[in-house]
């Protein structure tokens, strides 16, 4: 049986295997088609008006209003300095003494390794 069926986009009448958009390549299809584009560069949600292209939005999104930053893609991550004189170590976290509020690494964190200034005398290492 051959039904017609009046594309709800373009209004022309198509068979049952050529109403789908993709299958008669519907010019007017971003009219119907409720999809929301996602940023390639930022991942973020673009909203698109009704009638609008999606192509076009996004690409003006990437040329004026993209947060995409290619430094933040190599962060790093050991941003914590040892403030121990002549160390360059960095940890992953902070690693706090307790006596003096300093930030060391693992091998300078406690007051003896230091040369802690802190309020209190500092602990023997046994």
């Amino acid at each position: 049986d051959f039904l017609p069926l009046r594309c709800d986009a373009c209004g022309e009448v198509f068979c049952k295997d050529h109403i789908r958009y993709d299958d008669h390549n519907c010019s007017s299809a971003y009219k119907k088609n409720v999809q929301v584009p996602v940023c390639p560069l930022c991942n973020t949600p673009i909203p698109v008006e009704r009638g609008e292209i999606p192509d076009i939005v996004v690409g003006a999104h990437m040329d004026k209003d993209c947060k995409y930053n290619p430094a933040q893609q190599k962060q790093k991550i050991f941003t914590n300095k040892c403030l121990k004189p002549g160390c360059k170590r960095k940890e992953l976290m902070k690693v706090l003494c307790e006596q003096c509020g300093g930030n060391f690494c693992i091998k300078h964190r406690h007051p003896l390794d230091h040369d802690c200034k802190g309020s209190s005398h500092p602990t023997s290492k046994a």
